[in-house]
């Protein structure tokens, strides 16, 4: 009786090849599957997954490839066949690879031709495309499968292991419960529908890309376009050519697109739905594309991978008075803000957000004492600082981690950030806090030139702005910022490099 009322990842696909079997669900490159061809090709993978390669429900299966269609189905798959999916960065190389794979104790490696030779030996890998014998190329013949043991809304379905930002990676465990919970609020805050033309550029092994907008665009039934990486020319073509309506992309990537010379004189109108998200967005930079483009709608999207990852959504006709929010908690989130102590903050005051909901993981696989940190007094405490205003809206001040202790006064990075932002010179900018004998931490800011501009005028520029204390002591002046492939900036990469004088 259980999959009478569970609700699975791989129902989303099944309701939606049957309302529209012959519909286009998903185009890449030069392929397109229908709703109704891309269930067939799920059910073929599972065969082959669970038949070649002895595999039981449970079993963890790691997909280490590219974009593409392959991907996809590799994870549908291993939703079908009750099997627990590891997306793994692909640029992970070396012990930091290694250790996804081992720490998830995966069976088997998903992966493309050209990212083969780096899995280590112990590990057996099967070709997603490109290749003979690949999953891709399996499809050609459609086999039957029955899952020995029908997948339920409480089974594991992925491990979404954390960016390993300021730690070693940890893997949230999601089950299927989670993320359909996740995706019905998807949907509903951000306006999903079956009409809507998305382009998905960003890596599907991120949980943004896949569970914010993939899967919840399959399950309303739209016509989706997957591209290898977020080139700025192939989606200003799908745009103009109507093929595009809709895309989601982290901060640096809308500042890229910004930047470009072009950006003024293509045509862009028919892009309806801007979605950004992943890291904060500098308030000048959003504030230059609503002026060049101020028919488009834009969604502030804010969560984290262990919350599937949606946790707050500020729409289109909330922007106005508040573009420094991050919005209101999604249908199926509960949040508040605390203060060291856990004892509820007062609106307006800065503290750390916490969460409850169906949409949390159900803690960090094989880490029980992170697990036990991250889960306490009936809440998920997420390691992000905000401040919640009287009529609920959250604004991200920095994460918890970040935040910059100079003279004994605490600053977010946030608001320097967003002044220096304002500098026409600086195309990129992250602040940090670093060792110093006088302030404990020297407010320093890390900033890409897009023109030529001294520290020094950065400086007077950024004391015009801000308070004393919170104006940068300096500023470093670098030809790219670190991020990890959904855009965050690694902060701690940063702080490591120029903690030693001498690298400066």
């Amino acid at each position: 009786m259980t999959g009478v009322r569970s609700s699975t990842v791989d129902s989303v696909l099944r309701r939606s090849a049957r309302r529209a079997p012959g519909r286009t669900a998903l185009r890449y490159a030069d392929r397109s599957w229908t709703y109704a061809g891309l269930d067939e090709a799920v059910t073929t993978a599972a065969a082959v997954l669970t038949s070649e390669h002895a595999l039981r429900p449970g079993d963890r299966v790691a997909s280490y490839g590219h974009n593409s269609d392959a991907y996809l189905i590799g994870f549908l798959a291993c939703a079908r066949a009750g099997l627990v999916h590891v997306p793994v960065n692909q640029n992970l190389t070396g012990e930091d690879l290694a250790y996804i794979l081992g720490q998830s104790g995966s069976t088997l490696v998903l992966t493309d031709p050209d990212l083969a030779d780096r899995i280590p030996g112990e590990f057996a890998v099967r070709l997603l495309r490109d290749g003979e014998g690949s999953l891709l190329t399996e499809l050609a013949t459609p086999r039957d499968f029955t899952a020995a043991v029908e997948p339920g809304a409480e089974d594991l379905v992925q491990l979404l292991y954390t960016s390993g930002t300021t730690a070693l990676p940890k893997g949230a465990m999601m089950t299927n419960r989670a993320l359909v919970h996740e995706y019905v609020s998807a949907i509903t805050a951000l306006d999903l529908r079956e009409s809507d033309r998305p382009v998905h550029s960003l890596p599907l092994y991120h949980s943004a890309q896949m569970h914010v907008f993939l899967l919840p665009y399959l399950a309303v039934g739209a016509e989706n376009t997957l591209l290898d990486a977020p080139d700025a020319a192939q989606i200003f073509d799908l745009v103009e050519t109507g093929r595009a309506d809709s895309l989601f992309a982290p901060p640096t990537v809308w500042i890229g697109l910004s930047n470009r010379p072009d950006f003024a004189s293509r045509d862009l109108t028919g892009l309806r739905k801007a979605y950004y998200g992943a890291s904060i967005m500098p308030v000048p930079v959003l504030e230059r594309l609503r002026e060049r483009l101020p028919a488009l709608a834009f969604y502030n999207c804010f969560g984290q991978s262990e919350i599937g990852p949606l946790a707050t959504v500020l729409g289109p006709d909330e922007h106005a008075g508040r573009m420094d929010s991050c919005g209101r908690p999604v249908l199926f989130v509960e949040a508040k803000v605390v203060d060291e102590n856990g004892q509820d903050a007062p609106d307006g005051t800065a503290g750390e957000v916490v969460y409850r909901s169906p949409q949390l993981c159900e803690g960090y696989w094989d880490k029980p004492q992170e697990t036990a940190e991250a889960f306490r007094d009936g809440w998920f405490h997420s390691g992000d600082l905000a401040v919640r205003d009287t009529e609920g809206y959250f604004t991200v001040v920095d994460r918890v981690k970040d935040v910059i202790n100079s003279g004994g006064v605490l600053v977010a990075s946030r608001q320097v950030e967003d002044a220096l932002y304002t500098h026409p010179a600086v195309a990129e900018a992250a602040v940090i806090g670093l060792p110093d004998a006088r302030w404990i931490e020297a407010v320093t800011a890390v900033v890409v030139a897009g023109e030529a501009v001294t520290e020094q005028q950065l400086l007077e520029h950024a004391r015009e702005k801000l308070a004393h204390f919170k104006a940068p002591k300096r500023i470093l002046f670098v030809d790219e910022l670190p991020r990890n492939a959904s855009g965050k900036i690694l902060k701690r990469e940063l702080r490591d490099r120029f903690a030693d004088p001498r690298s400066a």
